[in-house]
């Protein structure tokens, strides 16, 4: 959430941002509501002033046993216009605050403008092209042959994108995870095991609310979502709190299932693993201080882009254009990893600052060591990793002409074998 000062004092920036995320622009709604507030607060600050006069009359009168009537008739009619001035504010405040939860976050001075991931710019890159000297297959092939994940079983107990792991498929995806997280904690993460369903306010304050409802599962009977991503729980875990300035970074690793209901996906896209309603991820949060926030956006991503090499996989990293960033954050870089089998690039981190924009909804301060008011910390977090992708990549990756899938060697003590098949 945008502070509503900032917005007041410079609309046009605000404007600005809002048009390079293709967002709808509310600025001059919240302007005009922003006017009404105060001067309802104006007014009722007046009548109170008011009330006190007149109940001090009225006393004065009664204690020299003298009519009162007169004021003590003024004093209801003054009440009355209070009531009538709270209720109206209430109402106002409500509609400004679902306002301001519905403008988007200010993209970083440093992002590409654009409306289209043909946009993005490829900032970096890593690993040569793997060479294979036959005709990769598609991990969907793969993985049917070696019987390692059932996608019919999965559609036949829930549904599709929620595929079946087996055998050699399960190994492999618990392996991936137990090294993501050893390498978070070995990098100073506090390994966090959140609740995998959340309350409103927690998903309003990551940004998944209001307005994106549709994009999670929900429990309408509890009122709680499925999570999309470990970000919200974790996130959500200093909300309402002050932290103390040398405390921070706070920096917590976190394993859940996600769920995710990709509506409008269909095509290509969302053949084999590519894009599923449940699948796995490892994701890293910070709680950063304002003034070193873009230094631990880098040391975020840094850490994502180490697990692909220690994987052995090839990868590029994309800086996203305003319009292909999202709607909170004001920095993002996506991580890429190369498909064989699909001769195509797949997201497999995205790696977010959103300096003070959850901070704020959440009321997430820290107090400084010099004292004085305690301020908005920022907030980040990046997928190190999502599994489906990374799965389907190393599969194809490693893949040998005979259909069998070699195993890299740093998944070795976790897996417990060397190859699939």
């Amino acid at each position: 959430m945008l502070e509503l000062k900032f917005i007041r004092e410079h609309p046009d920036l605000v404007r600005d941002g809002i048009r390079k995320k293709g967002e709808t622009d509310r600025v001059d709604e919240i302007l005009k509501l922003d006017v009404r507030r105060r001067e309802i607060l104006g007014n009722a600050e007046a009548l109170k002033n008011t009330r006190n006069r007149v109940s001090e009359e009225i006393g004065r009168l009664k204690k020299n046993k003298q009519d009162a009537a007169g004021p003590i008739s003024e004093m209801e009619k003054v009440k009355q216009s209070i009531k009538a001035l709270d209720e109206e504010f209430a109402g106002v405040e409500s509609e400004l605050n679902s306002l301001l939860l519905n403008v988007p976050n200010l993209p970083h001075p440093s992002v590409p403008e654009g409306k289209t991931p043909a946009e993005n710019q490829e900032i970096a890159s890593w690993g040569d092209e793997p060479e294979i000297d036959f005709e990769p297959k598609p991990h969907w092939d793969l993985v049917s042959k070696l019987d390692i994940i059932d996608f019919e079983r999965g559609v036949k107990i829930t549904g599709a994108g929620f595929p079946l792991y087996k055998a050699g498929g399960a190994r492999l995806q618990r392996a991936l995870i137990n090294f993501f997280l050893d390498e978070a904690s070995a990098r100073g993460y506090t390994e966090i095991q959140p609740p995998l369903m959340v309350n409103a306010a927690s998903a309003t304050g990551t940004g998944q609310l209001p307005d994106k409802e549709d994009l999670m599962y929900t429990v309408p009977k509890d009122e709680l979502f499925m999570i999309p991503t470990a970000e919200v729980p974790v996130t959500n875990i200093h909300r309402d709190e002050v932290l103390v300035e040398d405390d921070l970074p706070l920096k917590y690793c976190a394993y859940t299932p996600c769920f995710r209901r990709e509506a409008g996906s269909y095509g290509k896209d969302v053949r084999g693993l590519n894009r599923l309603h449940q699948f796995d991820k490892v994701e890293l949060v910070k709680i950063a201080h304002p003034g070193v926030s873009y230094n631990e956006l880098d040391s975020l991503r840094g850490d994502a882009e180490e697990l692909l090499k220690k994987l052995g996989l090839r990868y590029r990293v994309l800086l996203m254009c305003t319009g292909d960033m999202g709607f909170t954050q004001t920095k993002k870089y996506d991580l890429e990893v190369w498909s064989p089998g699909q001769k195509r690039w797949l997201e497999v981190s995205s790696v977010s600052n959103f300096e003070a924009f959850q901070a704020r909804r959440m009321n997430i301060r820290f107090k400084s060591r010099g004292g004085g008011k305690p301020e908005f910390v920022h907030t980040l977090n990046g997928s190190a990793l999502a599994l489906p992708r990374i799965m389907s990549a190393l599969i194809e990756q490693y893949q040998t002409p005979e259909g069998k899938v070699v195993i890299p060697k740093i998944l070795h003590r976790y897996t417990g074998f060397k190859v699939i098949g």
